[in-house]
């Protein structure tokens, strides 16, 4: 809520029609909700009475957007999905605060069961910084959320948002996160803190979803929401082909696989697979941010690395064939291909599952090689290590077909359109 509106415009969704209350009538709210959780009026009352007040008589100049984000811009669906196209659209007039809800730091030992006290302890800070963190976020003309505003319980930030301070919501959806996963690393312990039912909540919310993949999108629309359907993507000018790679064909072609820890077991399917490539067609195999320390397969040099940021270009760059295998699961269906799209920017042929949206990135045969079953995957790693031209080939197919269809700009436009079309519908053409 801010001075970019008109008092008494008023804001239509499918679901939800968002007035201009007063600034009692918002007090009164907030109140409510504060006694309601312990807060003291003090801490929400002022920002969203103050808020309420700066808008009467103003006219809209540029929208002023809030973006909440679970993780840091380590985290792939921060980076890829909201920090990246902050400059872009700075230049369209819709003015983007990123505030995460975990630090770097948080980041780091999330998922290492050996700190788990002192990640308790800091998921606890975080938790206070969020609420601290209110007045700005009750400030904005639109929050646009990527998956949710805090890691753990109940949407209590969005429902002040939403429903008492009355800012219209655009939602980010990178993964189906309305399916219930026990965590590889904690369990279904943390699957119950997170409040599986927050997403459907939350979808019904928003004036709209930004979805990864056709498969979000459908389950949106069902709830009665505007689905804009746009796949993770990368920068074209930071991930770009290696200038050397032409130099490294006397060596043994690299095999890589580059994501997480919840990811791992996906890779893990094909190592069978791999091991009987290795017997006709020697490789070696770089796998990046596992989180494993380890790992031997019979006849195949193999090198574990961790994630690292300021690696991660590299890291593409440093692949001959890149890997892609997803299940055929509805997890792995609402996935938004950000690894193909990864390995087509730097130029990497790779052989990927047919499931999802990677059936619809790239052309196979072309960018790229499918594989569903063992012996296509076999076959198609085959084809590839024995051809280094044709993977040279594949490689700058894929580059132009990113280049094509996965424009930044365009993008971050269309991006755009949804946060101005949610902050004022009526007010969009101007902005258009």
């Amino acid at each position: 809520m801010s001075a970019n509106y008109a008092s008494a415009a008023v804001i239509w969704d499918t679901k939800l029609s968002f007035s201009r209350s007063s600034a009692h009538e918002l007090s009164r709210r907030v109140t409510d909700f504060g006694a309601g959780i312990g807060l003291p009026e003090s801490l929400l009352c002022a920002s969203v009475s103050e808020a309420a007040e700066s808008s009467k008589g103003r006219r809209p100049v540029k929208v002023k957007a809030v973006a909440l984000a679970t993780f840091p811009i380590e985290a792939a669906a921060t980076r890829f999905r909201v920090a990246q196209f902050i400059p872009a659209l700075a230049e369209a007039n819709v003015k983007v605060t990123l505030l995460p809800f975990l630090t770097a730091a948080d980041f780091e030992g999330l998922y290492d069961r050996k700190r788990i006290a002192g990640t308790a302890f800091r998921l606890l800070l975080a938790l206070f910084r969020r609420l601290a963190e209110l007045p700005r976020i009750l400030a904005a003309d639109v929050l646009f959320i990527q998956r949710e505003a805090m890691l753990f319980g109940p949407p209590l930030i969005e429902w002040l948002a939403a429903r008492v301070a009355r800012i219209p919501i655009v939602l980010d959806l990178d993964d189906p996160t309305w399916i219930p996963i026990a965590s590889p690393v904690y369990g279904r312990y943390a699957t119950l803190l997170k409040f599986p039912a927050k997403t459907n909540w939350l979808t019904r919310q928003a004036q709209a979803v930004i979805c990864g993949s056709e498969t979000i999108a459908a389950r949106v629309r069902a709830d009665g929401v505007r689905a804009v359907v746009l796949p993770t993507i990368v920068d074209s000018s930071v991930f770009i082909p290696a200038a050397g790679r032409q130099s490294r064909s006397d060596d043994l072609p690299v095999v890589g696989w580059i994501g997480t820890h919840g990811t791992w077991a996906y890779l893990r399917s094909i190592f069978p697979t791999l091991e009987k490539v290795a017997e006709s067609v020697p490789f070696r195999l770089r796998i990046v941010g596992s989180g494993q320390q380890t790992l031997t397969l019979r006849g195949i040099e193999v090198e574990m690395l961790p994630w690292r940021m300021d690696r991660e270009v590299l890291d593409f760059q440093s692949l001959d064939v890149g890997l892609y295998p997803l299940p055929d699961e509805e997890w792995a269906q609402g996935k938004s291909g950000l690894k193909a799209i990864q390995y087509l920017a730097c130029g990497v042929p790779y052989v990927a599952s047919p499931i999802g949206v990677v059936r619809e990135i790239g052309i196979p045969g072309v960018t790229h090689l499918a594989a569903g079953t063992p012996e296509e995957w076999r076959a198609a790693l085959e084809r590839l290590l024995r051809d280094g031209d044709e993977r040279r080939r594949m490689g700058a197919a894929g580059r132009g077909y990113m280049l094509e269809h996965y424009a930044i700009g365009d993008f971050a436009r269309r991006i755009g359109d949804v946060l101005r079309d949610a902050a004022s519908p009526a007010q969009a053409e101007a902005y258009a």
